[in-house]
């Protein structure tokens, strides 16, 4: 039996989308190793089964040997029920059925407009954007109603479309959005840091300053005890030398979620800064990388299919369900994750520097005010700070200007059902290729798959 700190913290943390295969299961492994913090976790989804399923899975978590506290876990029936004196709140949902990301790629794909995730932008993150929108209207009124003192910690992506919606629904909302993109960046750092100077840095010794919006993020500062990153980082890419393309062979060898490292050093060639996201993300940005599949390997890098992510979503209950039979204990480690250390930093249990997803009051120059950006923010006792980031390139920035525009764009829209208005966001997205009625063709099609989730939308 795991032993339960008499200091710790009782706190009520109302998980949206309980029934997550992913950010809950990695929630209960870093909230049990915490001895700081104990109490209750109301595991609210439309899909009850899967939250109760997750509700047995932290029972287990609790009577790990590794446990330093215990929680109790709730499957709500409402989600008022689950707010009702929350004061965290945990945002991880999928937009509507799984079915519907199937359409949001398959049916640009038809029309030779390749993703390589679709969850942000291109047609088929602007679609998931639509859904999402609504989904975030419901989950903001509901804060602002049943726990409007509470933190809301976002992890749906469109990170910036949600954390938005949020904010223009509810303006005195304490929510912020979190991704982990940035982090993989400081490890790749920290990897150099290791290869030059024969020392491992931790990740989070690695000091970066983070600019841009979510999975299209990027770094000008980047220093580990004096020493210059950025300056390393371009030693690495001259001695690397030019970039000569992937192989097919090797291509079809790779994990659909690696890469190689390419797009990276060539933006960094070309742009002079660093970009700060897993290569995936980035080419949906610039789309001179994804014009088609034999472009894409070339720089290292293969789309995602559907088929990939239904058959995810489809094995790992099956798994939970099997592992949940047995009675070999389960093995809990530290996840790189900083959802604890932000919970307990506004709880007041220590201060911490890291990158979040908030509305722009100046961290970012050049970039419209309100817009939601991603930057270092300062954590301490009820607050998160936004640190000033500086301005990015001019290159860079109207990059990032454009998907900034588009996105309010798709908010908007979204929030008053219009219809034309999402078509606009579809014409302005990097991505799209076609002429205007054959996008709209595509649009029209892509709203049909998806008409469950866009309730009033005429089509």
């Amino acid at each position: 039996m795991s032993r339960q700190s008499k200091n710790a913290e009782k706190i009520k943390i109302a998980y949206i989308g309980g029934g997550s295969r992913g950010w809950a299961h990695t929630l209960m492994n870093d909230l049990a190793i915490c001895p700081h913090l104990t109490g209750e976790v109301a595991l609210y989804d439309t899909n009850r089964p899967m939250a109760m399923l997750n509700a047995r899975w932290g029972r287990r978590v609790n009577a790990s040997p590794q446990a330093k506290s215990q929680w109790r876990y709730t499957v709500p029936k409402t989600l008022r029920e689950a707010l009702k004196g929350a004061n965290f709140v945990v945002a991880s949902i999928q937009p509507g059925p799984i079915e519907m990301m199937g359409s949001d790629l398959e049916i640009p794909k038809k029309y030779g407009i390749l993703h390589t995730v679709g969850d942000t932008v291109g047609p088929a993150g602007l679609c998931r954007s639509l859904r999402t929108v609504l989904d975030y209207v419901v989950i903001a009124e509901a804060v602002e109603r049943y726990c409007p003192g509470a933190w809301v910690i976002n992890y749906t992506n469109p990170m910036t479309v949600c954390t938005r919606t949020l904010y223009k629904v509810f303006p005195q909302i304490k929510a912020f959005g979190c991704c982990h993109e940035v982090f993989s960046t400081q490890s790749m750092l920290a990897d150099l840091v290791e290869e030059y100077y024969e020392k491992k840095p931790a990740r989070d010794d690695i000091r970066v300053n983070v600019l841009g919006v979510n999975h299209f993020t990027w770094v000008d500062k980047a220093t580990y005890d004096g020493i210059d990153l950025l300056e390393l980082y371009a030693k690495d890419v001259r001695k690397r030398g030019p970039i000569r393309g992937v192989p097919e062979e090797e291509i079809a060898e790779m994990d659909y979620f690696a890469h190689k490292g390419m797009v990276t050093r060539d933006l960094f060639r070309r742009y002079g800064i660093l970009p700060a996201a897993g290569e995936r993300h980035i080419v949906e940005f610039v789309p001179f990388y994804l014009r088609n599949e034999r472009t894409l390997h070339r720089w290292g890098v293969k789309c995602t299919p559907y088929s990939c992510r239904v058959d995810r979503y489809t094995r790992l209950p099956k798994e939970f369900r099997k592992k949940l039979a047995g009675k070999k204990p389960f093995k809990l480690n530290r996840s790189d994750e900083e959802g604890i250390r932000q919970i307990m930093a506004v709880l007041g249990m220590g201060d911490l520097r890291t990158n979040v997803n908030l509305p722009n009051v100046g961290q970012i120059e050049g970039l419209p005010k309100d817009a939601v950006v991603e930057t270092n923010a300062y954590f301490t006792l009820d607050s998160v700070k936004p640190e000033f980031a500086g301005r990015l390139p001019a290159g860079v920035e109207a990059l990032v200007s454009r998907t900034i525009s588009n996105q309010e764009i798709i908010v908007e829209a979204a929030m008053k059902l219009d219809k034309n208005l999402a078509f606009q966001a579809f014409l302005n997205d990097p991505l799209m290729s076609l002429p205007t009625d054959t996008a709209w063709k595509m649009f029209n099609e892509m709203l049909r798959a998806t008409r469950a989730k866009l309730p009033g939308w005429k089509i």
